[in-house]
């Protein structure tokens, strides 16, 4: 989903010994597509910034715990963004839950290259989605845009909770190479 820089693992590993610098170099690089991830899915400004606060708190506790088998450093911090931002929701009653207004993303929009390139980003994505199959794109959309755990997705879509994950995993996959192909 992000543009990895090459060394945000020496960074990781650095920051698993306790370097603050790294740490900083690191927030500087992904924070900002990480809140992103928080608002979309929180739809509060403020809850998102608590939960930004919360990933970064525990990837310094939790900087060793990295696996490279697993994804990139990119795709790590997103999973723990969204599985934050997902306990959050769960704890949240529904109807506190505010819509987002224009004026919350304000500063983002401020911005004309992110602007450009969030454009440029998100046209890709979505010729990427539609190489999907139908399956696959709606099970990929409710975990990632809607927040769905696969067995919550699996119960929406009334389908075996393997064929669900299955669905995904082959989305994603297909995602991520076409992503990277440009």
């Amino acid at each position: 989903m992000f543009a990895e820089t090459l060394d945000e693992r020496a960074l990781l590993l650095q920051i698993g010994q306790g370097n603050r610098n790294a740490f900083r170099q690191l927030y500087d690089q992904s924070s900002p597509q990480l809140f992103a991830v928080a608002v979309r899915l929180l739809r509060k400004r403020d809850a998102a910034e608590e939960v930004l606060q919360e990933v970064f708190l525990t990837l310094w506790h939790a900087a060793d715990q990295y696996d490279i088998e697993r994804g990139s450093v990119r795709t790590w911090l997103s999973t723990i963004t969204r599985n934050k931002c997902i306990d959050r929701i769960r704890r949240t009653p529904v109807e506190t839950l505010p819509l987002l207004d224009d004026d919350a993303l304000a500063s983002e929009k401020d911005d004309p290259l992110a602007h450009v390139l969030d454009q440029d980003h998100h046209a890709l994505l979505t010729v990427c989605l539609d190489g999907l199959d139908h399956q696959q794109r709606q099970c990929v959309s409710l975990a990632f845009f809607d927040g769905m755990t696969h067995q919550e997705v699996a119960a929406h879509l009334t389908v075996p909770l393997g064929s669900a994950k299955t669905w995904i995993r082959r989305g994603l996959d297909f995602l991520k190479k076409c992503m990277g192909a440009v």
